[in-house]
């Protein structure tokens, strides 16, 4: 039987790694952890905030309702108390057309780029 490699995946980010995903402030990240009680990462026997992939969703949540749809801080809350699996898909959704549409959007440069040089 073929040796399968598998693919590691961490378990555990630091709040700065999860500051340089989102391109955020760390102050920011502890700031919504105080506002939002979905988002409250585990800690290591230093205090260090430890980011599971789950809790890195939640962020990405609040991150979409805040910064991107312009919900105040009480706004998302009660937003994601209401409809907190919906919105997960909606936001997944939304992040996948935004991959799509840019792809055809570099796509349509290309062949724009190839279409000139045709016809010189």
């Amino acid at each position: 039987m073929p040796y399968k490699e598998r693919s590691i995946e961490k378990q555990y980010f630091t709040i700065g790694e999860v500051a340089a995903q989102f391109k955020v402030a760390e102050s920011l990240i502890r700031f919504w952890e105080t506002e939002f009680e979905e988002l409250r990462p585990r800690r290591s026997k230093k205090g260090n905030r430890l980011f599971t992939p789950q809790d890195i969703e939640v962020f990405r949540t609040i991150y979409h309702l805040v910064k991107e749809r312009g919900y105040t801080i009480p706004g998302a809350r009660d937003m994601l108390k209401q409809k907190g699996g919906q919105l997960k898909d909606k936001i997944d959704v939304i992040q996948s057309l935004e991959k799509v549409r840019g792809f055809l959007v570099s796509l349509k440069k290309e062949l724009e780029v190839s279409g000139k040089a045709d016809s010189e």
